[in-house]
């Protein structure tokens, strides 16, 4: 074989092992390429796994923070609820004391004509010679008493019972050997409630005991 052959033998296999050092770089590059394509998608799937547990976590917050907010709510709304029903309670029982005792004025100023129908009545009776006039007054004050019984009027009791400051008012005291001491012996001017509340006091005298009791006590 001559020089030259041999020469371009040494040039050819020169050739092929850059052609294959090419391949290998080539193949280098590939696999650089494909390494680095796949940790992309591994920093992308990490970024996105990364974002959905912030996600999750801040919709948890939320959620907590709705919660907190409508059981705030919801209180503010059983507090002013109850607040409504005492309003309502209030006001239902100021109108029945308005209408309980919305004719109180006027009954105070009809009690002075009782009064005097009754003595007008006392008096008759103790003639000897009582007209139809007594009948015809005893039928009006019942009439009336009637009417006021009615709208809640009622009179106090007082005579033998015990003194009750709370109803009755006294303007003196007497022995009495039949009376206990502290007990009513006699009603001047009776009293009178309007549906359990007191518009006027029994004016009475209050007895002190007997005159034995009164004489030992001396």
């Amino acid at each position: 074989m001559s020089g030259i052959e041999i020469k371009i033998n040494e040039e050819e296999e020169k050739i092929e092992a850059y052609k294959e050092m090419d391949k290998e770089e080539e193949k280098k590059a590939e696999d650089l390429k494909e390494q680095d394509k796949k940790s992309r998608e591994k920093g992308r799937e990490k970024k996105v796994k990364s974002l959905e547990e912030i996600t999750k976590r801040e919709l948890l917050e939320k959620v907590k923070e709705t919660e907190v907010k409508a059981q705030e709510n919801y209180d503010l709304y059983m507090r002013t609820y109850a607040e409504m029903e005492n309003i309502n309670k209030r006001g239902k029982k100021e109108r029945e004391e308005l209408a309980k005792f919305a004719n109180e004025s006027l009954i105070r100023e009809i009690l002075p004509a009782i009064d005097n129908l009754q003595k007008a009545i006392s008096h008759a009776q103790n003639d000897n010679n009582p007209s139809g006039l007594v009948k015809g007054l005893e039928m009006t004050l019942g009439g009336l008493m009637k009417t006021l019984d009615k709208l809640g009027l009622k009179e106090v009791e007082a005579e033998g019972k015990p003194f009750d400051p709370n109803f009755h008012e006294a303007i003196s005291q007497q022995i009495d050997d039949k009376v206990a001491p502290g007990h009513v012996i006699m009603e001047l001017q009776k009293g009178y409630l309007l549906n359990e509340r007191l518009i006027r006091p029994s004016i009475v005298v209050i007895s002190q005991g007997n005159s034995k009791n009164e004489a030992k006590g001396a």
